[in-house]
């Protein structure tokens, strides 16, 4: 009625050329989408992973809370302590860990900041 009979007759052949051609978009969109998208979330995972991995006593550090403070003692693979005032530690998981915003020498213990301190007050004196 409303199809004449060539067109009904031409449409009942599959060709497996129409086929790979119509799921070829398909594969370009993901290739696309990973190139885009993936590769770049897994390098930026990587360097995260690097940079909680290096964290030591000295550092700076900023927290993905928005804390920032001097890395004082290095607990164990998960955690970290760290100074954000005089006196004041926090302990932290290293994951929650955003930046290291410079890298220092270790710290030195308390007891040795206060004995070259006293050794610099008596050369200037």
């Amino acid at each position: 009625m409303f199809i004449t009979p060539a067109y009904a007759q031409a449409a009942g052949a599959g060709d497996t050329n129409s086929m790979l051609m119509s799921l070829l978009p398909f594969a370009l969109i993901f290739v696309i989408m990973y190139f885009l998208i993936l590769r770049p979330q897994q390098k930026k995972v990587r360097d995260h992973a690097d940079l909680v991995k290096n964290i030591r006593r000295g550092d700076t550090v900023v927290t993905s809370g928005g804390l920032v403070g001097k890395v004082t003692k290095v607990v164990d693979d998960d955690q970290i302590e760290f100074e954000i005032s005089d006196g004041v530690r926090v302990r932290q998981m290293r994951q929650m860990i955003s930046g290291v915003r410079a890298k220092g020498e270790p710290a030195k213990d308390s007891k040795e900041s206060a004995k070259e301190a006293a050794k610099d007050d008596a050369a200037s004196k």
